[in-house]
């Protein structure tokens, strides 16, 4: 490799390290005189420039929106409102931006030629947006050409804080895609390092899987966000308009996907805002389903306090959910020692319509009253209560479970030898 070019390249390392965060702009270096790009007027009239590396080139577009731009039922300026949320909010949650800045945020998505994350899935767009003071500032780095990834790459890794990466299922496709093409290419360009990630796939899953038919971005945009694309390229078509583009260097049909791509990394913001509203504000969630699973989610973070809040509003519900949330809730009381409280609980779980229900709730009786309060002759009243809806399920449904027979056997035989002594 020559000095020149070794220069060169550390040039490209140093320069952005003296600009501000709002003032980042991707590093273009002077083409060299032998490159020519096939349609660069259209391209440049679509608001995407060269970025030159190395002797390679990509596209770099950039696109800006006002903070009052709607996208759906949000204003993307509003990110600053749950940001100010999240941070006067106690909860500690993985979504939380309260420790870092709304300009860290990194909406993040990529187009790729196929679905898996081998090697052979080439990334050929990689878009992101970030809130500033001013203004939503979309970047786009394209890929004119198989040979031109370290110029992507670099033009990437050089603007972007990939701490703070928010994406829609990144952690399973579109980040270990990335992480197999650097690997071709990581003597040239900068490193990827450890970082953090917001994938908001996961949470749409939990609050939605049971409302929505499927949890595709496309769906939760339409079905939850009230986004409506016209005359959108569908993503399933983006491969085959990137390999027509290979062939022609024609740039018409690829606008479309990257015109999908911008909307993509704006629906990420818009559905940060509403996950955050729904996360700060589990309590007054209109629908039982997600505010039970609010609560579970809260329950599995150690949120015991947000979980305990909202499993409460879920029981005065009468709906469906209102039972499991007490039992769940039960269980909350029992691990802070409130016996009084769970045992109400679980005496009202002896009347539900659910034999299963019925069963816990006597079985959870059967040990508070041996281990806690140490009243036997009660004890053995509700593990043999338990024990009989148990045979009568196995009577009705014949289906048998050798290891939960055998677990309610061994707590009512200890205790009828108990009352023997």
């Amino acid at each position: 490799m020559s000095i020149q070019k070794k220069l060169s390249r550390l040039k490209g390392y140093m320069s952005i390290s003296s600009q501000s965060d709002d003032q980042k702009q991707p590093l273009l270096q002077q083409p060299d005189e032998k490159v020519s790009i096939p349609y660069l007027e259209q391209w440049e009239s679509f608001g995407a420039k060269p970025f030159f590396f190395d002797g390679q080139y990509c596209f770099v577009r950039e696109v800006s929106y006002p903070l009052h731009y709607q996208h759906g039922h949000y204003q993307l300026g509003e990110l600053y409102d749950v940001h100010r949320q999240w941070k006067h909010s106690r909860l500690e949650h993985p979504l939380s931006s309260k420790r870092h800045e709304v300009s860290d945020l990194f909406f993040f998505d990529t187009e790729t030629t196929g679905l898996g994350s081998g090697a052979g899935n080439t990334i050929f767009l990689l878009g992101h947006a970030q809130v500033l003071d001013d203004r939503v500032v979309v970047r786009q780095h394209f890929l004119p050409n198989p040979g031109a990834e370290v110029a992507l790459y670099q033009s990437f890794l050089s603007e972007v804080d990939y701490t703070t990466l928010v994406t829609y299922n990144g952690k399973a496709f579109d980040w270990p895609v990335l992480k197999t093409r650097h690997t071709f290419i990581r003597d040239v360009v900068p490193k990827l390092p450890a970082f953090g990630h917001y994938d908001l796939y996961h949470a749409s899953r939990r609050i939605w899987k049971h409302k929505l038919e499927s949890v595709r971005l496309g769906n939760v945009e339409k079905e939850i966000l009230g986004i409506e694309r016209h005359e959108d390229i569908p993503g399933f078509l983006a491969p085959m308009l990137y390999f027509d583009f290979l062939s022609t260097q024609n740039p018409e049909g690829i606008f479309g996907v990257l015109k999908h791509n911008e909307i993509d990394v704006l629906s990420l913001i818009v559905l940060y805002i509403h996950l955050s509203k729904q996360i700060l504000g589990a309590n007054e969630m209109k629908s039982a389903v997600e505010q039970f699973e609010m609560a579970r989610w809260f329950d599995s973070l150690g949120e015991v306090s947000a979980a305990r809040e909202a499993y409460e509003r879920v029981a005065e519900r009468n709906e469906q959910e209102a039972a499991k949330a007490k039992w769940n809730l039960s269980l909350i009381y029992k691990k802070e020692k409130r016996y009084e409280e769970a045992i109400a609980i679980w005496q009202e779980l002896l009347q539900d319509k659910s034999d299963l229900l019925k069963i816990k709730a006597a079985t959870e009786l059967a040990k508070v009253y041996e281990h806690h309060f140490k009243r036997v002759e009660e004890a053995y009243s509700y593990a043999l209560h338990a024990y009989d809806i148990w045979k009568s399920l196995v009577r009705t449904f014949k289906q048998k479970d050798e290891t939960k027979e055998q677990e309610l056997l061994k707590r009512l035989c200890r205790l009828a030898r108990k009352l023997k002594k």
